[in-house]
């Protein structure tokens, strides 16, 4: 896969494209996606590379959309720098790539921590001409704003504004789990909790597929700790209100194309901080069958989910 430096590390990034008639679906190396309307940005969560979109390239593909999916640093082919990091930092890195790719128009999802990078990037570089817009307070980028890429849509998945008190102890759970057995044992444990009591009982073949995957999953306790500071300290609640009080849409994103999206079941980020999160920012509020893990186990509703979301984004 293609990678390139941009905002001091080296990213690790696929496109792949809808098939057409004289051509099957493949990977570009070196697309020019500046003029592509219908370029759709996946961003993923803590400890999760490019990967995590399998179960949604195929049909997001078949619906005529580019994807442009990537690793976070920290994790997969992408560099790994010493910590912590920020959601900030990681929208930084996300908009640096988007510029070296010259994208001007796209579609933004994030789930988990992908859906915080979102939100960060969305408060910084929002749709406007205004290099003192920034929405996020207080501003701190040292990146040049020209050629600013415009979303399209966003849409902000299994995600919150700030942890609230059961997160947080949670995580400092995962923090001490980490330290004493693994990263990998917490994400084991996590896996318990990210999937349906029926997953376990009848889809033994891609349980065990998930558990030799977090077993293997290769990444450090530094790189790990580094991550999971993005969740631990992620906080949109005030942006978001000073938004609201100013009568902005978050990202200057017309609020008919601004998605929250919670598994009805989620219960490692619960489904009360995600609809906290869409009072907060307005526009559409969904659920999907399943919990955290909806995106893989319930593939099909949560695909079919975001395609309806986006169709009518176009609208």
């Amino acid at each position: 896969m293609p990678t390139l430096d941009a905002n001091g590390i080296t990213i690790n990034y696929r496109f792949d494209s809808p098939p057409t008639a004289d051509q099957p679906k493949q990977q570009q190396p070196n697309p020019q996606h500046n003029q592509q309307a219908d370029l759709l940005v996946l961003v993923n969560g803590l400890a999760d590379d490019l990967t995590t979109w399998d179960y949604q390239v195929p049909a997001f593909l078949a619906a005529g959309y580019t994807i442009l999916r990537y690793d976070n640093r920290g994790i997969g082919h992408t560099s790994r720098p010493l910590g912590p990091y920020t959601a900030e930092l990681l929208a930084d890195d996300l908009r640096a790539l988007l510029q070296q790719l010259e994208i001007e128009n796209f579609h933004l999802l994030g789930v988990s921590m992908g859906g915080m990078i979102a939100q960060a990037y969305a408060l910084k570089y929002p749709n406007n001409d205004d290099d003192d817009d920034d929405q996020s307070s207080p501003p701190s980028s040292t990146i040049a704003r020209s050629s600013e890429p415009r979303m399209t849509s966003l849409s902000l998945c299994c995600t919150y504004a700030e942890p609230s008190a059961f997160c947080t102890r949670m995580f400092a759970l995962w923090a001490d789990m980490a330290r004493r057995m693994s990263v990998q044992d917490v994400m084991r444990d996590v896996t318990l909790w990210a999937f349906t009591v029926a997953f376990f009982r009848t889809r033994t073949a891609e349980l065990e597929e998930v558990e030799r995957a977090m077993a293997g999953l290769d990444m450090g306790l530094a790189e790990y700790f580094a991550q999971l500071n993005v969740i631990q300290t992620f906080d949109s609640t005030g942006a978001l209100e000073r938004l609201r009080a100013g009568g902005k849409t978050l990202g200057g994103v017309p609020l008919e194309r601004v998605m929250v999206l919670a598994g009805r079941t989620d219960i490692l980020i619960p489904v009360g901080l995600s609809q906290e999160l869409s009072e907060m920012v307005g526009g559409r509020f969904v659920t999907v069958e399943g919990g955290h893990g909806c995106l893989w186990e319930f593939a099909d509703d949560f695909n079919q989910t975001v395609l309806d979301f986006l169709r009518d984004a176009h609208r």
